[in-house]
This record gives C-alpha cells, sequence and structure tokens, in this order.
C-alpha cells in the first residue's frame, strides 16, 4: 500500500479501478470521476422526458388512441420503467456491477429509442393521417412495434436507474472525511444535473418536434442517448468500481430459513455474544464477496437466530449457509428491513409528483400560454416551472442553508436525510393546498379559458420545493443505510416509489371518478372547466397531511436511535 506523506492513498472502500487493483485516491473516483456519471444522467434524462411529456399526444394524434387510452397508456409506462429498476438493481448487486449494468442496459434503451423514431419516420409504421375526422385505427404490426420500442426503453430505463446515483456515490470514500462529505454534494448536484435534463428536454428537444415534427422530435433524443453512453464509457480509467456481491434476495432467503430451522430445533432467545453467533473470524471481510463485515445489532432479534451456533447447527463451511448463517449476512437482511417503513411513508408524495406530468399538464393546455403575439408556451414545456425550481434551489441550498442551518443542528450537512425528507413531505400539503385553491379560482373566473397559465407558478414552485427537499434526502437516505451489497437494490426500492406512485394516482382517478359519479357528473370531467379537479387536488393533500403524521411517528422513533448502518456500531 502506498503512503504519501504518511497518509495511505488507497480507497478504505472494497472497490477497484480500471485494471482490478485497490483503487488509488490519486487516480480515480472523486469529482472528476463523478462528472461523468452526472453529464450521463443529465443527457439520459433529457431524453426520456422529452419523450415523456409528448407520448401523451404522439398517441393521441398519430396512433388516434382515446385521450383517457393514451394518457393510462403513458401513465402505466412511467410506472413500469421505475418500478423495473428493481430487476436491473438485482442484476448490478449479484452479477454484473453497476458499470456494466449501465452500459447493458443504456444500449437497450437506444435501441428502444432507435425503434421510437422509425415508427414515428417511416409511414408504413404508424397510421395514415385522419380525413375529415375519421381516424383509421393503428394496425397490430403498427401497435406491436411503437409498444415493443416503448417496452425497451422502460427496460433500459430500469437498468439505468438504479445504479447511476449509486455509482457516482462510489466514486468517494466514506472513510475518508473529506470525500464523505463531497458526496452529499454530489448528491445535490446529480438531482440538477436532472432538473438541467428536464429543462432542455421539456424545452429545446420539444421545440424541434413542434418545428420539425415527431421523426426529429424522436431522433434528436435518441442522439443524446447515445451520447450519453459515450460520456458515461470516457471516464472508465477514473471510476472506482464495487464488485458485484452475489444475489441479495438468495442471502436473505438463507436468514429467513436458517432461523426457521433453528426456532423448529428450539434454539430460544440470547444475548448478543461472539461465542453464540457466528461469524468468520480469519479475516477482517466477510463472505459475501466484496463486502465489509457488519457489527451485530439487537434490533428484530428474531432474526439472530440464523446465526446461532448450537448441537445441530455446528460453525459449517460456506456451503452450509441455509442452515447457519454469519452475523453479517443477518445484519444485510436487518438493515434492509430498517429502510422499508421509511420506503412505505413516502411513496404517498410520488402521487403529488404524478400530477405534474398529468393534471398540472391538463390546466395549463386550457390556459392561456401566449408570451407573445408569436409565441405560445408548448403544452409539454409547462413544467419547465418545476424544473427551474431545482436548478435554483440546489445552489441555494449548498451556499446558504446548508452553512446557515449547521450552525443550529451541528450536523455538517445542516439536516440529516431524514430531515430533508420531511420538508419535503411536508411542504407537499402546501403545495396541493396551493393547487386546490388556485383551481377553484381558475374555474369560477368569468372567462376560465384567459386566466394566465403563469397561476400555476405556485403549485410548480412548492411541488419542486418538495422534490428537490425530499429526492435530494432520499438518495442520500437509501445510499447510506444500505449494505455494501445492497446498494443498488436500496436505490431501485426508492426509484420504485415513483412507479407505484404513478399506479397509484391512476387508480386515485379510477375511484374517485366512480365515485363522484363518473365523467359526466362527476369532479374528473372530460371538460376541465366542468369538473371540480380542486376537490381531486384537496384529496391529496389530505393523504400527503395523513401521510406526514406517519413519517413524523416513524421519525421520532429512528431519532431516538443512531440509526447509521455505515457506522458498523451494535446500537440498538
Amino acid at each position: 500500500m502506498e503512503i504519501v506523506a504518511g497518509v495511505s492513498t488507497k480507497v478504505t472502500t472494497d472497490t477497484v479501478d480500471f485494471n482490478g487493483e485497490i483503487a488509488d485516491k490519486r487516480y480515480t473516483g472523486g469529482r472528476r470521476a463523478s462528472s461523468f456519471i452526472i453529464w450521463n444522467e443529465a443527457a439520459e434524462r433529457m431524453a426520456f422526458f422529452s419523450i415523456a411529456v409528448n407520448m401523451v399526444s404522439y398517441l393521441v394524434t398519430q396512433m388516434h388512441e382515446s385521450l383517457p387510452e393514451a394518457a393510462t397508456h403513458v401513465s402505466d409506462w412511467v410506472g413500469a420503467s421505475y418500478f423495473l429498476t428493481l430487476l436491473g438493481a438485482f442484476l448490478a448487486d449479484s452479477y454484473l456491477g453497476r458499470f456494466k449494468t449501465i452500459v447493458v442496459f443504456s444500449s437497450i434503451y437506444a435501441l428502444g429509442m432507435v425503434l421510437l423514431t422509425l415508427g414515428a419516420t417511416l409511414d408504413n409504421l404508424h397510421p395514415p393521417p385522419c380525413v375529415d375526422k375519421i381516424c383509421p385505427p393503428p394496425t397490430t404490426i403498427q401497435n406491436g412495434f411503437i409498444y415493443l420500442a416503448l417496452a425497451l426503453i422502460a427496460l433500459g430505463t430500469g437498468g439505468i436507474k438504479p445504479c447511476v446515483s449509486s455509482f457516482g456515490a462510489d466514486q468517494y470514500d466514506e472513510g475518508d472525511e473529506k470525500e464523505a462529505q463531497d458526496k452529499y454534494s454530489f448528491f445535490n448536484w446529480f438531482f440538477f444535473a436532472i432538473n438541467m435534463g428536464v429543462l432542455v428536454g421539456i424545452t429545446l428537444v420539444v421545440y424541434i418536434q413542434v418545428v420539425k415534427g415527431w421523426g426529429w422530435g424522436f431522433g434528436t433524443p435518441t442522439i443524446i442517448v447515445i451520447l450519453s453512453i459515450l460520456i458515461l464509457l470516457a471516464g472508465s480509467r477514473f471510476y472506482r468500481y464495487q464488485r458485484p456481491t452475489g444475489s441479495p434476495f438468495t442471502r436473505f432467503a438463507q436468514v429467513l430459513v436458517a432461523a426457521l430451522i433453528n426456532k423448529w430445533h428450539g434454539v430460544g432467545r440470547q444475548n448478543c455474544s461472539v461465542d453464540v453467533l457466528y461469524e468468520l473470524t480469519e479475516s477482517e471481510k466477510s463472505d459475501i464477496p466484496g463486502a465489509r463485515k457488519l457489527e451485530h445489532t439487537k434490533q428484530y432479534s428474531f432474526l439472530d437466530k440464523a446465526a446461532m451456533t448450537t448441537t445441530t447447527a455446528p460453525r459449517p463451511s460456506n456451503s452450509s449457509r441455509w442452515r447457519l448463517c454469519t452475523v453479517t449476512q443477518v445484519e444485510e437482511l436487518k438493515s434492509f428491513l430498517r429502510i422499508l417503513p421509511i420506503w412505505a411513508t413516502t411513496i404517498a408524495l410520488s402521487i403529488s409528483f404524478a400530477q405534474l406530468s398529468t393534471f398540472f399538464v391538463s390546466q395549463a393546455k386550457i390556459m392561456d400560454r401566449k408570451l407573445s403575439p408569436n409565441f405560445t408556451i408548448p403544452t409539454g414545456s409547462v413544467t419547465i416551472f418545476g424544473a427551474l425550481n431545482g436548478l435554483i434551489v440546489i445552489p441555494l441550498y449548498e451556499m446558504v442553508l446548508v452553512p446557515f442551518t449547521r450552525r443550529f443542528t451541528g450536523h455538517p450537512r445542516g439536516m440529516t436525510s431524514l430531515q430533508r425528507i420531511g420538508v419535503g413531505l411536508f411542504i407537499s400539503i402546501f403545495a396541493l393546498i396551493s393547487a386546490a385553491t388556485i383551481e377553484k379560482k381558475r374555474r369560477e373566473s368569468q372567462n376560465p379559458s384567459d386566466v394566465t397559465v403563469f397561476w400555476l407558478l405556485p403549485q410548480f414552485f412548492l411541488v419542486g420545493s418538495a422534490e428537490v427537499f425530499a429526492y435530494v434526502g432520499q438518495l442520500e437516505f437509501f445510499y447510506d443505510e444500505a449494505t455494501d451489497g445492497t446498494r443498488s437494490l436500496s436505490s431501485a426500492m426508492f426509484l420504485s416509489e415513483i412507479g407505484i406512485g404513478s399506479w397509484l394516482n391512476t387508480g386515485l382517478v379510477k375511484i374517485v371518478l366512480r365515485l363522484s359519479g363518473g365523467e359526466e357528473k362527476g369532479w374528473l370531467r372530460n371538460d376541465l372547466n366542468r369538473s371540480r379537479l380542486d376537490y381531486f387536488y384537496w384529496v391529496i393533500a389530505g393523504i400527503n397531511m395523513l401521510n406526514f403524521c406517519g413519517f413524523q411517528e416513524l421519525f421520532s422513533d429512528y431519532n431516538s436511535q443512531i440509526f447509521r448502518i455505515a457506522d458498523l456500531e451494535c446500537v440498538f
């Protein structure tokens, strides 16, 4: 191990460089390596959102679907894109590693984009234009082609998303105090890059689609996706690579099976003792490849039976994990279980985020969007109000709020990850109250369609602010509380909330429609000027309030304990 000025240049985490050697801090990782990852994320998000905000319009105008049908298909597609992150995370943690997973699924993503562009460009891959309001339906082949393209994009997104933020955080050594703090700045700037990508996607790329047509509208983000892959590959020699650790689901199952077997054989509760609990002693490393040892904790003590040595389960070889597990393996499952309550109480926030691309945009469509007599803001570009918020708040948070709050909290980042999530949940309540109030005033105005779209600024701003705090807080929390072998999986759990939230939003719309009288008499009609969308927003505000109260109860419980897996201490 090389020493410079009395300090080791090797990283303390179990990461390697491009050649498979222990990574050297001087040549790998840090801000130089993460900058490639940040630019890759900005390019990929630019492409995804330029497609997402336009897809309903494409399905209606080019594929001749009805508006409700198209909206449902897009909502389900977005939900699938984020839910498939669980698959990407599993492959990254178990077999491929994060870098290879990103490259493989980015290639699948690019293939889907190429097919989508071909579908919009070649006449025989979409129906002919409508004539006298008669719109020929798409053929089975045309439908199959477009949805194959969308399926590949969803699969590509699912493989990429859980790995990119974790791979970026892997570039910072947790054993180095300065790099550990730089890691939290990375999460902020990573989210900044997402918003930058969204901003360009919903303005420049959408404008290209409006002016040049759908072929250019989809072709431009296709080129951007290919560029994002090249950007990522350009930094290969500077990265630190976390080696795959095998299937975490298999290890979880082994703990549960071993615990049940030992319980069946009458193993009772015993205290935290190295004489009772099995762990490898001949090495500082665990028997999970690429993962550090974890100290025993008292929480979820019923799982400790999986690591208790008995006359029926003596100290085994590595092939006996279905009968007896190590302490590290048990603690890995415990750490995963600890994040589930936080995961459950932040899903509701994604319902609020779903309004950005659904009803917020629907409101904007029937409002006055003229900036001048010669320019009207494209409907798909109104989400710029939320994206701009992220670009403004992130620098202010880093330069102003962190130093200010640090004086009162003593925390190096000003607020803990859980506190940031709580702030986001709290803001989301007022975001939907604002949306309900503005929609009521818009609908009751003398001519609702003449109301300027800038009246929607407060709700976009507040939802965007909630996202800045909660999204970055969740990135930090789900990475920090994961173990070496479950970080991609943990990030995927967080991202799956967005998919689940999208599906829940669809379910909530259907429930409200049924209970309020359907599309003819209910709150949500085809004509928003005759709807009671404000009531729907009040329902979501109420859900957010109840959810915030539940989160506060959990936060109080966690706050009473030292909730840091990274500390590797027996603290419960």
